[in-house]
């Protein structure tokens, strides 16, 4: 437990890209080369002259952590009339008496500098930037998770208190689950960093997908106690009866978070490799020190008995058999577009927006009012080609989405050698090897637009220099990510798919159940995924990758629970009458599981102002939803459509045979 507050986050999305990647290697050249770094942060002034905004310049200059701070006296002489030179250049630093300023903030120290540049500007002007979004997270992050907690973990207790016979029998559950998920937080240390994904999302997604393991186990006992005196002999019977569907739910989820472990972009991997270890310790834990903590305190259990708070799901199963042709009707109806649907959703695949009713949101819709999106790139060539370099700046000025350049060949001039001028002058644009180039651009930091440009200034740069150069700067950072994780997103998919299935097969011992399984459960993700789509609305990719990973790999408990019953139902009874006693047995268990796990989902998205997490959490609240329904509906229909190509399949099925 006090391990887990040694370990550090990470909220920066750059140092989870590959190493090969474009934009690692160029960071890494210019920090190496170039004592300045791309500007991440932004600050307007309002109701300033020249003159007042270059004494502001070296204020916010003289801030520790804050460097290269580029205005319009980086770009233009300003000894001559501001009215002569090019207006397009001088207003995307100066309009109406507004400066816009440019800068740098050092990586790691974001909340301290963010903190003293607002005491700086006050509340009139505006600050915004990747810097201040990073400094925004790190602020929030720990309240956020505090306050999730807070509001999850008595809702987490009512359900299940509604679910038992026993006011005691939740705290054993979530005794048993919160132990393992402290020990997991507390084995990062050997791993030394962990993304704010993973801080934010891990430890309830662990405690929500593994309690079903606890909630399968005790009920078992309690079953077993009504029938064997010794609640020793009771334990094992519950543990020998509950560990086949425990196994076979843990196996499923471990090995969809493995195929995480697998995507190139880190914070999937990060997340994957926690939840992994998060998995294997609360099966542990429920398999070892739940029935030791049960045996030691079962008296607490019958002291505290209660009447059963909610009716049990009976006569269920006849009303759900009498609509199963619809369901399925309707099902493979909505299966096609959904599918179509969620890969055609128009994505993020940064941090995204903030939201307007914070100080960080507000500030960026100010700055954008008056000058519009503005995004920086940096390019670094080789240097000695004056000439070449000189002709390069000309046509990336030309280029419409262009608002100004800052380089050696446009502000210090081919004319002058670079060995007759002061180091000052000379450092923040040539280094031993290249030589630095920084647009300032009216693009978004994504998008098609935005992408589409950097595609556009990478080709004009190639024409001149070949492969030999780099660009770095947010939005080639995104453009970067979203090659990596489009990647991934087939890859962790197809693994996610092919384990679970493999777990399925080993499980059921079939070929048709593991489909059946699948399609039910892989329709209700294409369906959460769609959404989106139908609605409009952009979707964190980072998100939609973890979520279609996460909700196949938990919900398909779901899934195994209902099966694994009607399969020992159909030993001793015919279909349709096995449907009907198993929904009416196990609708009651799958709804518990499920209103937590989309517990869990809601109140990250209601809690997280990180859009990332946010769109996680409401995925995963809907998506938990849609597997409840499609487990209730679809599967039982699907079961009974098929029963007699699953005995056919099925190793050793020893259905039931009517006489």
């Amino acid at each position: 437990m006090i391990a887990q507050f040694t370990v550090s986050v990470n909220y920066n999305m750059v140092d989870y890209l590959p190493e090969d990647a474009q934009s690692t290697k160029a960071l890494e050249i210019m920090e190496q080369e170039f004592d300045g770094a791309i500007p991440n942060a932004k600050v307007m002034i309002e109701d300033v002259s020249i003159q007042e905004a270059l004494v502001f310049k070296e204020k916010l200059a003289s801030i520790d952590g804050v460097s290269n701070v580029t205005w319009l006296d980086d770009v233009v002489d300003l000894k001559v009339p501001i009215e002569v030179a090019e207006q397009e250049t001088v207003e995307s630093y100066y309009k109406d008496n507004h400066a816009l300023f440019s800068f740098s903030i050092h990586s790691g120290d974001e909340v301290e500098i963010t903190d003293a540049i607002y005491e700086l500007i006050g509340e009139e002007n505006a600050m915004a930037g990747e810097a201040l979004n990073t400094a925004t997270q790190q602020k929030m992050a720990l309240t956020e998770t505090m306050y999730a907690a807070a509001l999850l973990i008595p809702i987490i207790i009512l359900i299940l208190v509604l679910s038992t016979n026993s006011w005691i029998e939740p705290v054993f559950f979530l005794t048993a689950i919160g132990v393992s998920v402290l020990i997991n937080l507390g084995t990062n240390i050997f791993i030394g960093e962990v993304s704010f994904v993973t801080q934010s999302v891990a430890p309830i997604l662990q405690l929500a997908v593994s309690l079903d393991y606890a909630i399968f186990l005790l009920h078992s006992f309690s079953d077993y106690r009504q029938k064997v005196s010794d609640p020793k002999e009771a334990m094992r019977l519950a543990m020998k009866r509950s560990f086949p569907a425990i196994i076979a739910s843990a196996s499923t989820t471990f090995f969809g978070f493995i195929a995480l472990s697998f995507m190139e972009f880190g914070i999937g991997a990060d997340l994957g490799v926690n939840l992994v270890k998060g998995i294997a310790l609360s099966f542990i834990s429920v398999m070892v020190f739940l029935p030791a903590l049960t045996i030691m305190f079962y008296k607490w259990i019958d002291k505290t008995k209660h009447k059963q708070f909610i009716p049990t799901f009976r006569n269920i199963g006849s009303k759900v058999v009498k609509i199963r042709i619809p369901i399925i009707l309707i099902v493979f109806i909505l299966i096609v577009p959904a599918f179509l649907a969620q890969s055609e959703t128009n994505f993020i695949y940064g941090i995204g927006e903030q939201p307007e009713n914070t100080r960080a949101g507000s500030d960026i819709a100010k700055i954008e009012e008056k000058f519009g999106k503005s995004t920086s790139i940096v390019l670094l060539v080789p240097r000695g080609e004056i000439a070449k370099e000189e002709e390069l700046v000309r046509e990336l000025e030309e280029m419409k989405e262009v608002t100004s350049v800052i380089s050696y060949a446009n502000m210090v001039g081919a004319g002058i050698p670079s060995e007759y001028l002061d180091e000052s002058i000379t450092e923040q644009f040539l280094s031993e090897n290249h030589s630095r180039i920084i647009l300032q651009t009216s693009t978004d930091t994504e998008g098609d637009e935005a992408f589409g440009f950097i595609e556009d200034v990478e080709q004009l740069v190639e024409g001149y220099y070949g492969d030999n150069f780099y660009a770095l700067g947010e939005s080639v950072t995104l453009y970067d990510i979203k090659n990596v994780v489009l990647k991934d997103n087939a890859l962790v998919n197809m693994l996610t798919v092919i384990t679970i299935a493999i777990v399925l097969l080993v499980t059921f011992k079939s070929i048709t159940y593991p489909v059946i399984l699948l399609l039910t459960i892989q329709s209700a993700v294409w369906i959460n995924l769609s959404v989106p789509y139908f609605t409009d609305s952009s979707l964190v990719f980072v998100g939609y990758l973890i979520v279609s990973t996460v909700q196949l790999a938990a919900t398909v408990d779901y899934g195994i629970l209902f099966t694994e019953e009607f399969k020992e139902n159909r030993k001793e009874m015919p279909a349709l009458q096995a449907i009907k006693k198993t929904l009416d047995e196990k609708t009651f268990s799958i709804a518990i599981s499920a209103s937590i796990l989309s517990s869990v989902g809601f109140i990250l998205w209601i809690t997280s102002s990180n859009p990332i997490v946010s769109s996680i959490g409401l995925l995963l609240g809907r998506g938990a939803l849609l597997a409840f329904i499609m487990v209730l509906l679809f599967l039982p229909a699907i079961l009974l459509v098929f029963d007699k190509l699953i005995e056919k399949t099925t190793w050793k099925a020893n259905y039931y045979k009517e006489k």
